[in-house]
């Protein structure tokens, strides 16, 4: 049921944009993530050497559109480095 108040039905329309582009975002960069360790997982280190810049992308992006936190954003950054050095070295 919608509300009969103009700013409030601006505000679900708001809303609703604002959801849709968070869960894009959260989509994107877990995808990013999930190849990357799964590069790591089957010891492709090329490969994941090759993904890590898109996922760093995608994670950065997502904390500059405010969808995940910044210190968030560098935990995982940090994270997908140190599985990929653990396996290089």
């Amino acid at each position: 049921m919608l509300p009969n108040i103009k700013s409030s039905v601006k505000s679900i329309k708001k809303d609703a944009k604002r959801h849709m582009r968070n869960v894009f975002e959260k989509n994107r960069f877990k995808k990013a993530q999930k190849l990357v360790l799964a590069a790591i997982e089957n010891k492709d280190i090329e490969e994941a050497k090759r993904l890590l810049p898109a996922a760093y992308k995608a994670i950065d992006q997502a904390a500059a559109n405010n969808t995940i936190h910044k210190n968030n954003a560098a935990r995982k950054k940090s994270k997908l480095a140190l599985k990929l050095n653990a396996i290089s070295a």
